[in-house]
C-alpha cells in the first residue's frame, strides 16, 4: 500500500505544479457547457417569412393578420410582403427569407364554399431546425384559424391533457450531465494517457521498473492518482455547472453526496479505460492523435446531446458498451430528477464491472520491460 501511495503522491504533486492542466480540466468543460447549452437550447425565432397574397379576400386578410400576431408575440418569424411570385422565389433561393406563405387566388372562395381551401408553404429545407419550427408555428396558426367563431357548448372531440412530472428542463440543464462526464474524461485522458506516455518518453518509467513494485500496484497507483484528479474536476463541474445551468437547489447536500458517488465510479471507469488503451503505447503523439476520435466515439453515442432512441441499430451497439452512456444516464437521474442511488444502481454496477475488467486487462498487458 505504501508503494501505491508513493505513486499517487508523486503524480498529484506534478499535477499541482501544472496550472495549465488544471485550467484545461476544469474551465474548458464549463465554457463548453455555456456555449453549447445556449447555442443549441434556444427556440428558433426571427425567421424571415415572405407572404404572397394572390387572393385579397377577407379570409386571406384574416390569415395575414394572424401571421402578424405571431410575428409580434411569439416572434417565431417576421413577415415580409411580396406582390409577385418571381421576386419572392428569388429571395427564397438567395437565402433572404426562410419560407414563403402563398395564399392562392381562389382561397377565399373555396373557404366560404367549404371546398378544401389550401395555403402553400414553400420553405428552404436545407436547415431542418428552421423549417421544422416554421411548419410547427404555421400549423398552430391554421389550427387557430379553423376554430369555429362560436364554439359548441359541448364537444365530442378527444383532447389531450399534458401533465408534466418535472419542471421545464432547458437544454443547458439537459447538457450538464454529459458535460460533467466529458470533464472527467478530459482528466482521464490527461492523467491516464498523456502523462503516462510522457513518462515513458522521458525515461521516468525506467525508475519504476527497477523497484520491487508489482504490476498491479503500479497500475493501481496510476489509476487512483488519475481518479483523484478526475474527482476534483467532477467536483468543480457538479457545483459550478449546477449553478450556471440553473439547477433548482444546486447545493443540496444529499444530492451532492449521491453525485460524488457517481463521480467516483465514473472516474475509476474512464481512468482504467485510458490505461487499458495506453498500456502498450510508447509514442507520446498517439494519445493526442486519438483524443478526438475517442471523444466522438464515446461522448456523442452516450445520449449526452441527443436521445439514444433516435440512433440507428449499429450505433446502439456502441451505446450498450459505452461507459459514457451509464454515467450520463446516472447524472441525468440525479440532477434532473433528484432520484436516489437505487435508481442508478444498474449504472453504478456497470461502471464498477467495467473498471474491474479494464484494470485486470491492463495489468495482464503491462510489461515490466523497456
Amino acid at each position: 500500500m505504501n508503494r501505491i501511495l508513493a505513486i499517487i503522491e508523486r503524480d498529484l504533486r506534478r499535477f499541482r505544479r501544472s496550472p495549465t492542466l488544471v485550467i484545461v480540466s476544469m474551465v474548458m468543460p464549463l465554457v463548453q457547457l455555456v456555449v453549447l447549452g445556449y447555442a443549441f437550447g434556444g427556440k428558433v425565432q426571427n425567421l424571415k417569412v415572405g407572404v404572397l397574397d394572390e387572393d385579397h379576400g377577407m379570409p386571406a386578410i384574416k390569415v395575414r393578420e394572424m401571421a402578424q400576431a405571431v410575428a409580434a408575440n411569439a416572434r417565431t418569424f417576421e413577415t415580409i410582403y411580396y406582390h409577385n411570385q418571381a421576386t419572392a422565389m428569388r429571395d427564397l433561393h438567395d437565402g433572404n427569407i426562410s419560407g414563403l406563405l402563398n395564399i392562392p387566388p381562389e382561397f377565399s372562395r373555396k373557404e366560404l364554399a367549404g371546398t378544401n381551401p389550401k395555403i402553400a408553404l414553400v420553405e428552404d429545407n436545407t436547415d431542418q431546425f428552421a423549417s421544422s419550427a416554421l411548419e410547427g408555428s404555421l400549423n398552430q396558426l391554421l389550427a387557430a384559424y379553423n376554430q369555429p367563431a362560436v364554439p359548441a357548448r359541448l364537444s365530442n372531440k378527444v383532447t389531450l391533457s399534458v401533465v408534466e412530472v418535472y419542471p421545464y428542463v432547458p437544454y443547458i440543464q439537459y447538457l450538464l450531465p454529459g458535460t460533467i462526464v466529458l470533464a472527467i474524461f478530459v482528466s482521464a485522458m490527461i492523467g491516464g494517457g498523456i502523462i503516462f506516455i510522457d513518462d515513458k518518453a522521458r525515461g521516468l518509467h525506467e525508475g519504476y521498473l527497477v523497484t520491487p513494485i508489482r504490476k498491479f500496484e503500479l497500475i493501481m497507483g496510476f489509476n487512483l492518482a488519475g481518479t483523484a484528479k478526475a474527482i476534483l474536476t467532477g467536483l468543480v463541474l457538479v457545483t459550478l455547472g449546477s449553478v450556471i445551468a440553473g439547477i433548482p437547489d444546486p447545493l443540496n447536500a444529499v444530492r451532492f453526496a449521491r453525485m460524488m458517488v457517481l463521480v467516483l465510479m465514473t472516474a475509476l471507469a474512464l481512468i482504467s479505460l485510458m490505461f487499458l488503451l495506453m498500456v502498450r503505447v510508447s509514442d507520446p503523439l498517439v494519445p493526442r492523435a486519438i483524443f478526438g476520435v475517442l471523444n466522438t466515439v464515446l461522448f456523442f453515442p452516450s445520449g449526452a446531446v441527443y436521445p439514444i432512441q433516435a440512433f440507428p441499430a449499429w450505433m446502439r451497439v456502441i451505446t450498450t458498451v459505452d461507459p459514457f452512456t451509464y454515467a450520463v444516464h446516472g447524472f441525468k437521474q440525479l440532477i434532473l430528477k433528484n432520484t436516489g442511488l437505487a435508481a442508478i444502481g444498474g449504472d453504478l454496477a456497470y461502471l464498477a464491472l467495467f473498471t474491474l475488467i479494464s484494470i485486470s486487462a491492463a495489468t495482464l498487458l503491462f510489461r515490466r520491460t523497456l
